[in-house]
């Protein structure tokens, strides 16, 4: 029974993936025209749908974090639909020529971007996300399956219903979008199974969701995993602008990926800086965890272990240590970081160019906040999830991101 569910959508979705293979981009942006106006002009129902959810919080133990990552108001699905008109406004990737040559026998070889074909997307408690996939997928000319977590059910339903009304409207197929409304578990993993049918899996959410499916997926899987980001204040720093970064990596909104969950400080600034950046961030209700000498510099420091340094918070707390050097504050990173993003703060020029160099991550930042590592921040519109992974796509993954490619040889009667 589970199995012939997934059989469907999946059956289904993979049909629609080939019909857009014929839809054009001027198509597929009368589509997102209408998705963004949809969104504003049935705001109040999705706000109602979302209510439901935000009335179940308590039920499934939804941190304040993730309580903020649920709701949707009017300004928030606003930034949504314009979200979708800038990834209307980006060029379609479809069809693009990467690189094309004459061989010497006469022949004319193209390399073309093409659509993955279908996406399974597996996310938790960012309703947001649900338009954002779809419109990337269309977009890029694929098809996507939805499976959104339970405590965002009901609004996840009514986007669903939106973006198929709006599919239905512009002519394009209707299951180019296919979301799964039943919530049962192991549903995900007769999904992993149809590999003949589905391309691609991304799972965005928890590290125990994330491993379940690179460990079923019998189809590729773009991961996303933790985001263990760092800022780390060299000796050669401007202080206000370092406190200025920090509080808003970790401040801004503490419940997402690129928050900065912990702070290098070099020893040589140490005792200018942590004093003051540690009253703001006391104040600004995040709790501190440090070394010994955080500690001896702050009463209100917690004495961290290497499980704190290891740890994807998603709140607002920060673990904080004291380097003696850049070596010491590059080797923490590769050490404890997961490849997400790293900042340094820093006026001099060599060390900010040895930190891009040696840090492994999919975005390093050099004095500016880890928030950036973001698909509309660096101009990609929305994004579908950012990778950690090397291959086949890193960092935010966007439009380009969701295409493969393959070889156009054109000839006049060649035989080899």
């Amino acid at each position: 029974m589970t199995n012939d569910y997934a059989l469907q959508l999946a059956t289904s979705a993979k049909a629609a993936s080939r019909d857009l293979l014929l839809v054009s981009g001027e198509a597929k942006s009368v589509w997102l025209t209408n998705v963004a106006d949809a969104l504003r002009s049935r705001c109040d129902e999705i706000v109602k749908a979302n209510q439901l959810d935000l009335g179940r919080a308590d039920e499934f133990q939804l941190s304040a974090a993730m309580v903020d990552r649920l709701t949707l108001t009017e300004d928030r699905i606003g930034s949504i639909a314009r979200a979708v008109e800038e990834i209307r406004g980006l060029n379609d990737p479809v069809g693009e020529v990467i690189e094309g040559s004459v061989r010497p026998n006469g022949l004319h070889v193209s390399r073309v971007r093409v659509p993955l074909g279908v996406v399974f997307f597996i996310y938790e408690s960012r309703p947001n996300v649900t338009i954002d996939a779809a419109a990337l997928c269309v977009k890029s000319g694929n098809a996507v399956i939805l499976r959104g977590g339970k405590e965002a059910a009901h609004t996840n339903q009514a986007l669903h219903r939106l973006l198929v009304d709006c599919l239905e409207a512009s002519g394009l197929p209707a299951g180019a979008v296919q979301f799964v409304d039943r919530p049962e578990r192991e549903l995900v993993g007769e999904f992993l199974k149809l590999n003949n049918l589905i391309d691609v899996s991304i799972p965005r959410g928890g590290r125990g969701l994330i491993e379940r499916v690179s460990n079923d997926a019998t189809m590729p899987v773009i991961r996303h995993f933790d985001g263990i980001c760092h800022v780390y204040i060299d000796e050669f720093a401007d202080l206000g602008k370092a406190e200025d970064i920090v509080i808003n990596s970790k401040c801004h909104r503490p419940g997402v990926c690129n928050a900065a969950e912990s702070l290098l400080v070099h020893s040589g600034v140490a005792a200018n800086v942590v004093p003051s950046l540690a009253a703001k961030l006391l104040a600004a209700g995040v709790e501190l965890r440090g070394c010994q000498k955080c500690c001896e510099l702050v009463s209100e420091f917690v004495p961290a272990t290497d499980e704190d340094y290891a740890t994807e918070y998603l709140d607002l707390i920060l673990s904080v240590r004291i380097v003696d050097s850049f070596d010491d504050a590059v080797g923490h990173i590769g050490r404890f970081g997961s490849g997400h993003t790293e900042a340094i703060v820093t006026d001099n020029v060599f060390s900010a160019r040895r930190f891009t160099t040696l840090v492994d991550a999919s975005a390093v930042v050099v004095n500016a906040s880890t928030r950036f590592n973001d698909g509309g921040e660096l101009g990609l519109g929305a994004e579908i999830g950012i990778s950690t992974d090397k291959f086949h796509a890193r960092g935010p993954c966007g439009l380009r991101e969701l295409t493969s490619y393959k070889y156009i040889v054109e000839g006049t009667g060649q035989t080899r």
